[in-house]
């Protein structure tokens, strides 16, 4: 039960967080990306963590990964349509100790645009990417 409170909490925080990035943009302020982009997010996490949840998406967009185990994911590739304001990805999983890591990434046309990084034993990252 109580895991099940543990990880109902950490997705509660990256949707939280996620949603709070995407509303922080300034409209008039932001520059669509004019074309259609090929975008991938990843997470990774040192050795003996695991990552149990991955929100990501574009715009108001997102899709939520829960269950996740491992130390490392990456998202289907997705086309960003022309028009597109901001990519953004939220992660996080149980860290082995203190000195545990985690890193979240935002990749555009097969090249790392944006890079955030977390650590303890409860780990979360961000990252997003303005076009």
């Amino acid at each position: 039960m109580k895991n099940t409170k543990i990880k109902t909490f950490v997705l509660s925080f990256f949707a939280l967080v996620l949603f709070t990035g995407l509303m922080s943009c300034k409209k008039d302020s932001d520059k669509p990306s004019k074309s259609a982009h090929k975008v991938v997010f990843k997470l990774e996490a040192s050795a003996g963590s695991n990552l149990s949840v991955a929100v990501y998406g574009y715009d108001a967009k997102t899709t939520t990964n829960t269950g996740l185990s491992g130390t490392t994911w990456t998202s289907p590739e997705i086309t960003v349509p022309a028009g597109t304001n901001i990519a953004i990805i939220s992660g996080g999983g149980d860290g082995l100790n203190a000195n545990s890591t985690i890193k979240a990434q935002v990749y555009v046309d097969g090249e790392l645009k944006e890079e955030g990084t977390g650590s303890g034993t409860v780990l979360s990252a961000q990252a997003s990417f303005q076009f």
